[in-house]
Order: structure tokens, then C-alpha cells, then sequence
């Protein structure tokens, strides 16, 4: 069992490993113990389909340390398949992932992980971002999307390192670019999410995998996000508010069509207004039948999940005595 897991992707990254390996055992050997974690670590290297021989250094890298451990995936699933598959492997209660191109400093770790202390998910911000130009633009428009569709501003939500207790990262879906917006779901289950400012360093072997097409997929998970935090547990609200808009925009140019039909002597059968406020009604009740289908569903299901689930902590009473009450105090501190 480990205090602390940390969770590489690993994706033709050869070169940095041994880096990687030695700056992450020079900052964990070297933190003090404290009231979040002791100082039992582990750190997780998953090949996400790497055809370098990251695999081959991998296997090197843990036959010389225990605390070192490989996972190797079939094909490239992407970042955020390889970090749930090293969660899955994990036993640490305090959960910290990072980049494996040895852009994201290592040295970091120990004041972000001291910080859990009154915070549950510690995001990095990259102070000073030693990556091209085109790609801090990219990045700056999708943090500004990011936190208006959340609700978390934050001044970098892509940033790697991250640090939090573990019931976060069991909380939250990874697949898809989901990783991108572990922060922004973490504060909207109501965990409290803080950031700090982390040492940026260039990239020193290999070469980026950033590409646009990344951020067009991010720009669909923003979607996603959005409907995970705003109407996971009512959809009818969704469904059925976009139904409601399209149906008063359909009555409303039926009613229009009528008072021609009566009031005039022009014809409306031929008109293409006729069919698309026809159209309109129409989806407005497939929407607002799909959304009462999805709240049939959610309440078969929810009944299943632990009522006490988003609960941070609570008063039991002493053995024997029987009571109704459950106190909530504050954000999760058990296990600190």
C-alpha cells in the first residue's frame, strides 16, 4: 500500500523516463511526512501505445525499483483511458498525475499534496508557459470556455500535474479528453478545488502531441461536461427545455398561419412556414418525451447509488443509541 500514487501517460517518451524516474524519486525520497500522506509512494508509467521502445525502459525502470510499476495498453486509447486504467492500479489515498516529457517539474509535488490539507483537488498553473505560441492561444481560449460552461475559473484547467485525495478521482469518469476537466467535475460534485502556480519547463526530447484536432474534441467533451454537471440527475430539464423553445416557436407560427388562413383570403397550404412550424411542434414532443424517458431511467437507477455518497463527513452516535441525524462538516478530512 502506498500514501501517495502518481500517474504517468506515457505516449514515445523514451528519452525522458530515466529523467523522470530520478526527479520523481529525488522529490518523494525527500518529502517529510505530514498530515496528508506519509511517505510510501508509487508511481505508475502506462505506455499508452508507444512505439519508441518506452515499453522496453519501462520494464528497466521498475526491475530496478519496486515503487516504480509499468502498464502497458493494447493501442494508443488516449490520455484519459491510460490514466484511469493507473488509477485502477493505484493504492495510494492521495492521487497526483503529471506528463511524462519532464515539462511538468516533479519538484512541485510535495507543496501540492501538502496543500490537501484544506483543499481536496490542487490544480497547477503553469507560471510561466515555455510552450509555442500558437499552442498558449489555443489553450487560453479553451481555459476562458472552460470556465464559463463550469463555473470554475481557473487560469489553466489543461495543466498535467494535479494533486488530490482519491475520492475525487473515484468520482469523476475518465474517458474520452475527460481529463482535461477533472477540476471543473470535481467542483461541481462539491469538492474544493484550489490551483497553484508550477514551474513550467520546455520540452527537452520528443515532440508534442498537440495538434487541433485535440481541442476540437475537447470543444465536444465541453459538451458533455456541461450536461454531466447541469442535468445528470435531470435531464427533463434539458430535453424538455430546449423542447419547450422549439415548440413556442412552432405554435407561435401556426398561430400566425392561422390567423392568415381566417382572416385573409391567401392560401397557406403551399407555404414552407406551414411545414417548419409543423416540424417544430413535432420535435418539441419527441424532446419532451425523450427527457421524461431519461427521468424514468435515472429514477430506476439512482435508488441503487449510496445515498451518503456526496456527504463529506458526519456525527455518528455512540453504540446502542439510535438517532435520524446526519451532520455535514465541511469537505472530507478522514484518512488527513
Amino acid at each position: 500500500m502506498a500514501d501517495i500514487s502518481l500517474l504517468v501517460p506515457v505516449k514515445d517518451e523514451v528519452a525522458s523516463l530515466r529523467q523522470l524516474a530520478d526527479e520523481v524519486t529525488a522529490a518523494m525520497d525527500g518529502r517529510p511526512p505530514n498530515a496528508v500522506a506519509g511517505t510510501r509512494w508509487e508511481l505508475i508509467l502506462v505506455d499508452d501505445g508507444s512505439t519508441d521502445g518506452s515499453w522496453q525502459e519501462i520494464l528497466r525502470l521498475s526491475g530496478q525499483d519496486p515503487r516504480i510499476r509499468g502498464l502497458r495498453l493494447r493501442r494508443n486509447f488516449g490520455k484519459s483511458a491510460a490514466l484511469s486504467a493507473a488509477f485502477a492500479a493505484s493504492t495510494g489515498r492521495v492521487i497526483v498525475t503529471l506528463d511524462g516529457d519532464l515539462q511538468d517539474d516533479p519538484a512541485e509535488i510535495p507543496g501540492m499534496v501538502a496543500m490537501l490539507a484544506t483543499a481536496d483537488l490542487v490544480a497547477g498553473h503553469k507560471a510561466r508557459r515555455r510552450d509555442p505560441l500558437g499552442k498558449r492561444l489555443a489553450s487560453k481560449v479553451f481555459n476562458v470556455m472552460t470556465g464559463i460552461v463550469t463555473g470554475l475559473r481557473l487560469r489553466d484547467h489543461n495543466c498535467g500535474l494535479k494533486a488530490a485525495r482519491r475520492e475525487v478521482f473515484a468520482s469523476i469518469p475518465l474517458y474520452g479528453e475527460m481529463h482535461r476537466y477533472l477540476a471543473a467535475i470535481g467542483h461541481a460534485q462539491g469538492f474544493h478545488v484550489v490551483e497553484r502556480s508550477v514551474h513550467h519547463r520546455p520540452r527537452q526530447h520528443g515532440h508534442s502531441k498537440f495538434g487541433l484536432e485535440r481541442y476540437a474534441r475537447g470543444g465536444l467533451d465541453l459538451l458533455t461536461v456541461m450536461s454531466l454537471i447541469r442535468y445528470t440527475h435531470r435531464p427533463a430539464h434539458l430535453f424538455g427545455g430546449v423542447g419547450l423553445t422549439t415548440g413556442f416557436i412552432g405554435m407561435t407560427i401556426l398561430l400566425y398561419l392561422s390567423g392568415v388562413w381566417l382572416f385573409t383570403d391567401q392560401a397557406i397550404g403551399n407555404r414552407p412556414l406551414l411545414l417548419m412550424g409543423i416540424l417544430f411542434v413535432l420535435l418539441a414532443m419527441q424532446l419532451i418525451s425523450l427527457g421524461l424517458v431519461a427521468e424514468m431511467i435515472i429514477n430506476r437507477e439512482v435508488p441503487r447509488e449510496d445515498p451518503l455518497r456526496h456527504v463529506a463527513s458526519r456525527t455518528d452516535p455512540p453504540a446502542g443509541q439510535q438517532t435520524g441525524r446526519v451532520g455535514v462538516a465541511g469537505t472530507p478530512r478522514e484518512g488527513s
